[in-house]
């Protein structure tokens, strides 16, 4: 996870808080609306990402999630097509030197199982789960679902 500061300055008006999305630091119903952008695949375990989802729903009395649907063929992080429909232990030894991600980047191992256990593509189905109280709207691609987005309004 990201959880560092940016080294960007704001202006004065904007105040900048960084936080572990599981465990957000604001009162319930704190803002009229929360917004995530391909963030939820990121935090980790599916418990995680349920965590995640609760506190959405917890500090925000409206919501719009976005995520990479892992239904699309090509892995948006990887460049590459299918590798994230394998299980996670076939896809450790491609990822360095079969994803277009892993060729330009070169990573290490290290930085490769840190990504692997930190990414968790999710269907149509578990946006439901997560979000049922939300409408979950489809985005396609070439008439494949390329992500999901779970929006709840007054």
């Amino acid at each position: 996870m990201n959880l560092y500061p940016s080294n960007r300055e704001l202006p004065e008006n904007i105040d900048w808080v960084v936080a572990d999305g599981t465990k957000l630091p604001f009162d319930d119903l704190s803002f009229d609306i929360a917004f995530s952008n391909s963030v939820i695949e990121h935090v980790g375990s599916w418990e995680s990402q349920v965590d995640f989802a609760k506190e959405i729903k917890r500090i925000s009395h409206q919501y719009f999630i976005q995520t990479p649907s892992q239904s699309f063929p090509v892995e948006p992080h990887l460049l590459t097509p299918f590798i994230h429909w394998l299980p996670k232990k076939a896809q450790r030894p491609l990822l360095r030197n079969f994803t277009v991600w892993g060729l330009l980047t070169r990573p290490t191992q290290n930085y490769c199982d840190k990504l692997l256990a930190e990414l968790q593509l999710l269907q149509k189905k578990q946006m439901e789960e997560l979000f049922p109280e939300g409408k979950i709207l489809v985005e396609k691609s070439f008439g494949l679902e390329k992500s999901l987005i779970a929006i709840k309004s007054s």
